[in-house]
């Protein structure tokens, strides 16, 4: 699974011009599923974003992670993440997951982020949206759970 997220102090996904969901304070997660993902990687990319300190402390310092601050995630699906634009002029979305499937571990993302006690609402898969947001920082950052397939051990590395 590949996401892009953004400590955000608003967001919210419109569909056609109503309003769709919102938070405050919190992260966006743009999320895409690839061909070889599997639950594990919804686990593993669910975990390490609710536990990833980009949040400042008072000292100044990213310390605390999003269940720390008490905020909230709003998870949106982009397949688009998966555009592979090395040749030619059009993207090329053929690592992209098959939408039926991708859909499914989209959901498990949020069900997993909701277990872990972070509030957690989405846009709608597959629709056309409109995502607007105050970038808090800025603070973005790319995650990418196929990362994790590449450790030495050939399985999921809790560290990486």
């Amino acid at each position: 699974m590949r996401a892009v997220l953004q400590r955000v102090s608003r967001a919210s996904v419109s569909i056609e011009g109503n309003e769709k969901a919102a938070i405050d304070n919190g992260l966006l997660v743009l999320l895409a599923a690839g061909q070889e993902d599997t639950e594990k990687d919804v686990a593993w990319m669910a975990d390490k974003i609710i536990g990833l300190r980009v949040f400042e402390d008072q000292q100044g310092k990213m310390n605390l992670s999003v269940k720390d601050v008490r905020g909230e995630m709003i998870a949106v699906s982009q397949f688009t993440l998966y555009g592979d634009c090395r040749k030619g002029r059009r993207p090329s979305f053929v690592r992209a997951m098959e939408p039926k499937r991708a859909a499914l571990l989209c959901e498990m993302f949020t069900k997993h982020v909701k277990q872990a006690g972070v509030p957690c609402c989405t846009g709608e898969f597959g629709a056309h949206m409109e995502v607007s947001l105050v970038n808090d920082g800025p603070v973005t950052l790319l995650v990418d759970s196929a990362v994790s397939r590449r450790s030495k051990k050939g399985g999921f590395d809790d560290q990486g």
